[in-house]
């Protein structure tokens, strides 16, 4: 069994406090402060300062914290997350990402891809590298080579679904959250018994508010799974992903244009509001509804400017 002990502050030990309370277990042993238990890791928080870390998933949950003996972990300061093994862009990787949550228009869709570590150059010679610093027309080329080469799953879910659950009560938060464990689950089954070194997601919640919105799930993808902030920058795989969800996005914008009878914009500003009315105008309230995220700002304003042009 692994384990790792840590030297932490008392500001540490209270953030790791609060970011494990979801997991939190009562011990009565001499010193202790703190216990919580993950599927694969034990970890118990002694008043000393010390912290232990026991199981298969110790080396990894001692990462976010600092490296053994207490010695300080070192991550990059613009990338917001838990920091990430040693050689992590050299691993065999499990990456998911998503895209089409900040758009009026459009779904939104969630990407697991999963890329060895022999299949790494490769990916890269397909063209992947930071998505952000590709465009669409690029993307849209790139994407079928890797969706070739790659085991991945796509989950585009519909404006329709999305404004059901939306107005359930469900946020953004949980719908991504679903999705990312779902879209991992159907890439390890395809995987056939093979396991990644490790699972990597884009971080959009803390590592709590991620399993809080999944607990009710009957099976929660757990083991060596890390997140981080601009992860498609990190691996591959999380940047074959986005390209993936990104392309998957476009189509289904294609698609909605075609119904629309105009290009429908991207993203949540003024152009799209405008659009908005027109489809409004023409085709009325339905029909707009099922092309978009209907508790965004945009319906309102959309409403508003079909009014005056009424």
């Amino acid at each position: 069994m692994s384990q790792s002990v840590l030297l932490l502050d008392k500001i540490k030990i209270e953030k790791l406090m609060l970011h494990y309370a979801s997991f939190k277990v009562s011990r009565n042993a001499p010193g202790v402060v703190f216990a919580a238990k993950l599927p694969d890791a034990a970890i118990t928080a002694y008043k000393s300062g010390k912290v232990l870390f026991q199981g298969g998933g110790a080396l990894r949950e001692a990462a976010i914290w600092g490296n053994a003996d207490g010695q300080p972990s070192t991550k990059n300061p613009n990338v917001k997350g838990e920091t990430l093994p040693e050689g992590f862009s050299g691993l065999s990787v499990l990456g998911s990402d998503e895209t089409g949550t900040g758009d009026f228009f459009g779904p939104v869709t969630v990407v697991a891809c999963f890329v060895s570590s022999d299949q790494i150059e490769l990916v890269r010679e397909l063209g992947v590298k930071d998505s952000k610093q590709l465009n669409d027309d690029l993307m849209r080329r790139i994407a079928p080579d890797l969706q070739e080469t790659l085991i991945h799953s796509v989950l585009t879910l519909t404006n329709e679904k999305y404004n059901e659950v939306q107005a359930k009560g469900w946020s953004q938060g949980k719908i991504k959250a679903l999705l990312h464990n779902q879209a991992l689950k159907h890439v390890l089954r395809k995987m056939n018994g093979e396991k990644p070194d490790y699972i990597l997601i884009d971080q959009f919640a803390e590592r709590g508010i991620y399993y809080n919105h999944i607990k009710n799930e009957s099976e929660i993808i757990r083991e060596n799974v890390l997140f981080s902030t601009k992860a498609e920058g990190l691996h591959v795989a999380v940047a074959a992903a986005s390209i993936i969800a990104r392309v998957a996005f476009l189509e289904e914008m294609d698609r909605l244009s075609a119904v629309a009878g105009i290009t429908l914009p991207k993203g949540a500003g003024k152009v799209v509001d405008e659009a908005a009315a027109k489809i409004l105008l023409k085709n009325g309230e339905a029909a707009l509804k099922a092309m978009t995220k209907w508790h965004f700002a945009n319906a309102q304003k959309a409403k508003k400017i079909a009014a005056m042009k009424r």
